[in-house]
């Protein structure tokens, strides 16, 4: 098939939604089929055979967005909007594949085409207003959920990444055909060697035997970065050599979080190695002792979870939905989320070997088998399936 693919995002740039963008056309070009993708006038360009990217014109004063919800994002996707448009007359497309709110742009040229419309969705539009601190009002909320109810009801088949977003669009659309595909592309491509994470440790001056937490990922207010500062705290009195490695962040979310960190009494102790490309991760997760995510608000799986399962190192998580959609007590420590329960999980998986090695190897046998690579290129084959009119339109719902 000739795809028309929306993205109102940065393509390419290492956070959430672009990786997953990233890993979908792969599959997708993987699989066969031709990616035409219109995307922001910001990111990196990446070369996948059957890919052809189209960026929109930058508005005036606008340099850069950021995660979530913003005011950038309304002449963006203006922009984007005009340039959709414009490729979609200007080719012959089998499908439209869309992204979070480029969704609404979906619906309108699938009916225009008369072609059949796969909406992307990686997270709840609503829930976006309290995930951001965007905003409180309730005008604004219910514009948020009519559109996210008009994307859903108008499109041929839905694409959630993980089980919270698939009862909301159950909700809307009993009857809508939705497939599960978790943000887990793992592939042979992802791991590291020994001599990889052991020059990791060398960078950041780390001995052998140095206990090392890592946390890799955004550092979004939803993160829950101070429940994670304020752990450490505690960690530290009762284990001073451990360190706190930060891999993530914008510098201006850097210099922020540097200041937290001095304010929790763990400057010290906390190292900031900024944004790492996605080829770095594997050595990072592979040089460190425990590896942590004490995100504090939504539903979604973070996409970094996935990775940290594949690692086979033991997991601190917070006992939350975003969570335990994917994780338990046999694949993670699972802490309550105050500063003193998630200091004992890492506490936990710090000095009890033995139970994290356990931890660590019943993840990456729950990666290698219900999150394996394969499973997921099967998942975007029944997704697209459906899409044909030749193929099944049966609900395709049961793929986890």
């Amino acid at each position: 098939m000739r795809i028309l693919m929306i993205a109102p995002e940065p393509f390419f740039e290492p956070r959430g939604t672009p990786f997953s963008e990233y890993h979908r056309i792969r599959a997708l070009t993987t699989l066969g089929h031709q990616v035409d993708l219109v995307t922001y006038p910001f990111g990196k360009d990446v070369e996948i055979p059957g890919l052809r990217i189209f960026r929109a014109m930058r508005p005036p004063f606008v340099s850069r967005v950021k995660i979530g919800p913003s005011l950038a994002k309304l002449p963006l996707d203006a922009f984007l909007t005009l340039t959709a448009f414009r490729k979609a007359f200007s080719g012959k497309y089998d499908a439209i594949h869309s992204h979070e709110e480029g969704g609404l742009i979906g619906i309108v040229l699938s009916a225009l085409l008369r072609v059949p419309h796969l909406y992307d969705m990686h997270s709840s539009l609503p829930q976006q207003l309290t995930n951001f601190d965007f905003s409180g009002s309730a005008m604004i909320r219910r514009v948020f959920l009519w559109i996210e109810r008009l994307m859903i009801k108008r499109s041929r088949v839905v694409i959630v990444i993980c089980p919270s977003l698939e009862e909301t669009v159950r909700e809307i659309e009993p009857a809508a055909q939705v497939v599960l595909i978790e943000n887990a592309p793992g592939s042979a491509d992802e791991h590291a060697v020994p001599a990889q994470a052991a020059a990791v440790r060398m960078q950041f001056g780390f001995s052998g035997t140095t206990p090392v937490v890592l946390y890799t990922g955004t550092f979004e207010a939803y993160q829950g970065l101070d429940l994670l500062f304020a752990s450490m705290a505690l960690v530290s009195t009762a284990r001073p050599e451990a360190r706190l490695l930060m891999a993530g962040g914008k510098p201006d979310q850097v210099e922020k979080a540097k200041a937290q960190a001095r304010a929790a009494g763990i400057g010290d102790v906390t190292i900031f190695a900024g944004e790492r490309p996605a080829t770095e991760i594997p050595a990072y997760l592979l040089a460190c002792d425990a590896l942590v995510s004490p995100r504090s608000r939504g539903t979604n799986t973070p996409l970094k979870i996935y990775q940290y399962l594949r690692s086979g190192k033991a997991i601190v998580a917070t006992r939350l939905l975003t969570h335990t959609q994917v994780l338990n007590d046999d694949t993670a420590i699972l802490t309550g989320t105050t500063p003193r329960a998630f200091a004992d999980g890492i506490l936990a998986a710090l000095s009890d070997p033995v139970r994290a090695a356990a931890i660590g190897r019943n993840a990456r046998t729950l990666a290698e088998t219900k999150y394996s690579y394969e499973a997921y290129l099967d998942r975007t084959r029944r997704a697209v399936g459906a899409l044909d009119p030749g193929g099944s339109l049966a609900p395709v719902k049961d793929l986890a």
